[in-house]
């Protein structure tokens, strides 16, 4: 774009600018059915330039959603840019979208480039964008329509070919009926639709999502079996943002080692109180299918007992219920346990334990 000025980039949560050779690939956590179709969904659209709404409840991972499909577009090489536009006063998100002139009020002492022009070739992530100012959603339709802009001050139009993705934690069909958002910007917004669930509502996704965290920290503190099944059935209404923050917090305190259960009551928030924990299951429960090593679990009658045949079924049941927390993750499940990688799987082989969940 001739005449175009370098484009300025701030630093905080609601102005992000990441480059292909700036950021690590967005990861999408989870196993549960919901987020393999929205990874599926993403494939599919990538390379489309259609707008993309992304709905969700706050701190769901919307814009994870949104750099993995800026990630796997043709647009990837490009910039991704991201406005949180909740966090931008009314006055002043004109011209961090449109950019200004120089002059073109007080202290604008320099031309500079809006985000739109900064995310030229590349994806344009309008964060909450249900919170946009009225007069600015009319300016952003008229964008979205004619592909055009104009910064503050300026009289010259610029093209910009952008991909927008916006996201919103609110309902948009109530603020239409409310008159706190225009209909045909939604229209716009809403050719391809991808709703991000609750964490509570995929609760096979949590154990998935603390190993990532946990390789993030760099830190090797693991959780008992009954604790991650707490964990899993934990509301989160915070969602993956405060599962995050709590294993930020697990690892401040407990630097290493196992948190079991009974630690989890002073980690996590008070106004939740704990699940009761699930009763032991029956060996024909806890055992997909008879392998040939019988897992039963034996009492010490008045003839006593094979000591060490009760601990290899001990070892047993704790590592299928480990490996059914785990989504049948062989790493995930020597974290859980305690052991190394190749610990775990010489006793799985002595066992005739398959690699699968329960």
């Amino acid at each position: 774009m001739k005449g175009q000025s370098r484009p300025t980039t701030g630093k905080g949560a609601a102005d992000r600018v990441l480059r292909a050779n700036e950021t690590q690939m967005a990861q999408l956590i989870g196993i549960s059915p919901a987020i393999t179709a929205i990874r599926e969904e993403i494939t599919k659209i990538a390379d489309a330039s259609a707008s993309v709404l992304i709905t969700g409840p706050s701190g769901s991972g919307k814009e994870v959603v949104a750099q993995k499909l800026h990630q796997k577009s043709r647009r990837a090489a490009k910039p991704f840019v991201a406005i949180n536009c909740a966090a931008i006063p009314a006055d002043l998100i004109e011209s961090e979208l449109f950019g200004h002139e120089q002059g073109a009020f007080t202290g604008a002492v320099k031309a500079r480039a809006g985000r739109f022009e900064t995310a030229h070739g590349g994806t344009l992530f309008l964060d909450e964008v249900g919170d946009m100012p009225a007069a600015m959603q009319a300016k952003l339709l008229r964008t979205l329509e004619t592909r055009v802009i104009e910064r503050v001050g300026g009289m010259l139009p610029i093209s910009v070919d952008v991909r927008v993705v916006a996201a919103t934690s609110v309902d948009l069909q109530a603020a239409i009926a409310d008159g706190r958002f225009r209909a045909d910007l939604l229209y716009r917004l809403d050719v391809i639709h991808i709703h991000m669930p609750p964490l509570c509502q995929r609760p096979e996704d949590v154990p998935a999502l603390i190993e990532h965290f946990l390789v993030q920290h760099h830190q090797h503190v693991r959780f008992t079996p009954a604790a991650m099944a707490a964990l899993s059935a934990w509301p989160w209404p915070g969602n993956v943002r405060e599962l995050r923050n709590f294993i930020e917090r697990a690892t401040i305190h407990h630097g290493g080692g196992m948190i079991g259960r009974e630690d989890l009551a002073r980690l996590l928030s008070s106004s939740h109180r704990l699940p009761e924990p699930r009763p032991e299951p029956k060996p024909a429960q806890a055992i997909e299918e008879t392998p040939p090593h019988v897992c039963t679990l034996a009492g010490l009658g008045p003839d006593g007992i094979d000591l060490r045949q009760v601990l290899a079924d001990l070892e047993c049941a704790y590592i299928r219920e480990a490996l059914a927390i785990s989504g049948g993750t062989i790493a995930r499940t020597a974290r859980l346990l305690g052991l190394q990688r190749t610990t775990l799987i010489e006793k799985m082989r002595r066992l005739h334990i398959e690699a699968r969940a329960g």
